[in-house]
């Protein structure tokens, strides 16, 4: 059990360091961390659901419909009656939205690159055949990177 444990908090110092760091160049831009998400997540699917949002950055039912009304004000996103269904609403990014993202996301991505640097390509290569067999074996989605 203490073996497990070790894992455990492992991987939740690392996700931890890695939100702090996300969240301090989202800052730089004048972000917050779940705003940078949301941002992120409609750069690479154009058109989504404030349910797929909210799945997309693993947030609670009452932060998403918040932080998009904040996003809506700064004129990053623009939300809209779902055409199929009126119940729903519908996220876009504004070209401003999608400009600050742009900007945001190299950096971001550049910080990644360089805390995964400690590991070689084989280090990387087992550590996803390992996340993918705990995947496989619990309910979480299995697409959980960046879609275009």
């Amino acid at each position: 059990m203490l073996e497990e444990r070790y894992i455990l908090i492992g991987i939740h110092r690392i996700v931890k360091e890695l939100d702090r760091e996300t969240a301090r160049i989202a800052g730089a831009h004048g972000l917050t961390l779940p705003q940078f998400m949301v941002l992120e997540a409609l750069l690479y699917r154009d058109v989504m659901t404030v349910g797929e949002i909210k799945e997309k950055v693993l947030s609670s039912n009452g932060t998403i419909p918040v932080v998009i009304s904040n996003l809506e004000k700064q004129g990053m996103v623009r939300r809209e009656k779902d055409p199929e269904d009126h119940r729903r609403s519908i996220v876009k990014l504004t070209a401003e939205g999608r400009e600050v993202i742009r900007e945001i996301c190299p950096e971001n991505d550049e910080m990644f690159r360089e805390k995964f640097s400690v590991w070689s390509r084989e280090d990387k290569k087992i550590l996803v055949e390992l996340l993918n067999k705990y995947r496989k074996n619990s309910k979480i989605p299995e697409n959980t990177g960046r879609e275009k």
